[in-house]
């Protein structure tokens, strides 16, 4: 799947079937669904590519203090862009 045709999948009532959980999580961001987003992103703390979509989550929240802890466990430093910069950033990330 594109970039282009995850983004396409938004204006769906739901994510696409076999979508992997991170990019389900990010779905359901870019939806207004924040706390689906975040019941995904916190399933597997530890591990550093949920750990980094849960630094954006509470970054876009407005908890920077909490946001920062994700960033450092995900070993990632705090996003110097837009909501929208860094939501596009991971979902190519995940889709690479």
């Amino acid at each position: 799947m594109t970039f282009e045709q995850f983004t396409a999948t938004l204006s769906q009532p739901a994510p696409p079937a076999g979508l992997q959980p991170l990019l389900q999580s990010l779905w359901y961001d870019a939806n207004g669904d924040w706390e689906a987003a975040h019941s995904i992103a916190q399933t597997r703390e530890g591990e550093k590519a949920y750990d980094r979509i849960h630094a954006y989550l509470h970054r876009k929240e407005g908890d920077r203090f909490n946001a920062n802890y994700w960033y450092r466990r995900a070993g990632s430093s705090f996003f110097d862009g837009t909501f929208e910069e860094e939501w596009a950033v991971l979902v190519k990330q995940l889709l690479s």
